[in-house]
């Protein structure tokens, strides 16, 4: 069945080096030993014949075990708490309201901007969340977690007075607190 859609020489023939040469950039120690363990397959269910993805395809291979998708991946249980803390802190109390004692941090900024700014503020305290789940916390740890994000994110959809309660409430400084005591009466 001829395919009309995928030339036979490589999509990409630069004049510095090609994926196909010698001098590629895509010859390095991570991608020297993948090779595809089944037919490919296009976005429509054909499959595409290996002669007309050329070299440079073949040798090509996602890494994900030592990549740098998870920022908390090589890091102690003590480091993973310190940055999530530090996380914590930025998005509840980072800033002072000038000529006030009142601190606030990102959270609060963000959900000033109706509707999204709601949601993706409780975006970044789910991740906090499941951060914690990763790091071991009990269900009834990260429930109560849960509650306090929720909590934060119904009432902070009220215009004015939700936005006066996140700054007061502090969902993320509250789950940082209940997962470091847990985790300090946990052996080490």
């Amino acid at each position: 069945m001829p395919n009309d859609l995928y030339p036979r020489k490589p999509a990409y023939s630069g004049s510095a080096g090609s994926r196909t040469g010698g001098g590629s950039a895509f010859r390095g120690t991570a991608f020297r030993h993948a090779e595809a363990q089944g037919p490919v397959i296009d976005q429509d269910g054909r499959e595409i014949p290996r002669e007309a993805l050329g070299a440079g395809f073949r040798g090509f291979r996602f890494d994900f075990g030592h990549s740098s998708a998870n920022p908390f991946g090589n890091l102690t249980r003590e480091q993973r708490l310190a940055r999530l803390d530090a996380l914590a802190k930025l998005l509840d109390v980072a800033f002072v309201l000038p000529g006030t004692n009142i601190r606030y941090g990102i959270d609060g900024v963000v959900r000033l901007i109706p509707v999204v700014g709601d949601l993706i503020a409780s975006a970044f305290s789910l991740w906090l969340v499941r951060e914690a789940r990763a790091l071991g916390a009990p269900w009834h740890i990260t429930a109560r977690m849960l509650a306090n994000v929720a909590l934060e994110g119904v009432v902070g959809m009220v215009p004015v007075a939700g936005d006066a309660f996140d700054v007061l409430f502090r969902a993320n400084i509250r789950n940082m607190r209940m997962l470091r005591h847990w985790m300090d009466r946990q052996p080490r």
